[in-house]
């Protein structure tokens, strides 16, 4: 089923064409982040598709449902992070959870229990008598992923969750999320941290208001580069061995004794033993093998450099 459904998403500001025909469809129970730098579009996106903003063309479904028809009921099943702090600083911790769990429409008894189980999920315990706009950076972080849980909500989107909180925190939030995936909530979520992007099962790469690729992390590499790359050094050149294989050379060197090169092959998961073996039957000695490690970052620089 498809939690999220979003066709031709397009919001012009004046002149400015913020989003430019987005379309995106998410699977329910995925960890699907949009990536991209800021200024990408990516925040628009998404509060397009929470209805917060009215696209210029273009529409949304949320679990089937019309986001600008039906608004009320997307907002019962979908959980929302913010990227800046927006709950209400001169309340205490435990007062804007008892404030949203009302707003939410919790009855007593489950907003009392609901609030329980998120302190001390969320280690806010401590913190239940502190005014909000007295939390360090990280504690505010913490609380507002609670309030945005509170209600259970089946979709949870979250807007940059980790900018500018330390690396220890950005770590406690994807295994937060990587659990909430398996209570079967479904996770949008945006960063402009390329390595952040590796936890997701898919993602869009976003540049200047468009979707320059989708697909999971290793799709996004291969599309890049056109498959995987694997290194081999060789005693001697290895090249004239490779006629027939498929494997395209992409780097080269060697001093007459030993050689490096790069290799691109479709897969190197099935490639690089067989690759292996076949060379040393046409009487190349392979010193060493690898799958050479490509990042996403790399792989965004690729593709959106192409348009």
């Amino acid at each position: 089923m498809l939690a999220i459904e979003a066709v031709n998403l397009t919001k012009v500001f004046g002149g400015f064409r913020a989003v430019d025909g987005v379309t995106l469809r998410v699977e329910e129970g995925v960890i699907f982040g949009l990536l991209g730098p800021n200024g990408a579009g990516k925040t628009t996106t998404i509060r397009m598709i929470l209805g917060l903003l009215k696209p210029t063309s273009g529409y949304v479904r949320v679990y089937g449902i019309d986001v600008e028809r039906d608004r009320r009921s997307v907002l019962r099943i979908t959980g929302y992070m913010p990227q800046h702090f927006s709950l209400y600083e001169d309340l205490t911790v435990e007062e804007n959870m008892r404030l949203y769990a009302s707003l939410y429409g919790l009855g007593r008894g489950d907003a009392e229990e609901r609030i329980r189980e998120l302190m001390d999920e969320f280690m806010l315990r401590d913190f239940r008598g502190r005014l909000a706009g007295k939390l360090s950076g990280g504690t505010k972080q913490r609380l507002a992923l609670a309030v945005a849980l509170l209600h259970r909500p089946r979709l949870l989107v979250v807007d940059e969750p980790t900018a500018g909180v330390d690396p220890p925190l950005r770590r406690y939030f994807w295994g937060k999320f990587r659990e909430l995936k398996e209570r079967g909530v479904t996770i949008l979520v945006t960063t402009h941290y390329m390595d952040e992007a590796e936890n997701c099962d898919r993602i869009a790469l976003m540049s200047r208001g468009r979707v320059a690729a989708e697909g999971s992390p290793l799709e996004i590499k291969r599309l890049a580069y056109g498959g995987d790359i694997i290194e081999l050094v060789t005693a001697g050149d290895p090249r004239p061995a490779l006629d027939g294989l498929a494997a395209s050379v992409l780097e080269f060197e060697g001093d007459g004794s030993y050689s490096r090169v790069r290799l691109l092959v479709p897969d190197a998961s099935e490639a690089l033993v067989p690759l292996t073996r076949e060379l040393e039957g046409r009487g190349v000695r392979v010193v060493r093998a690898y799958q050479v490690p490509l990042s996403l970052e790399e792989a965004f620089i690729r593709l959106t450099s192409r348009g």
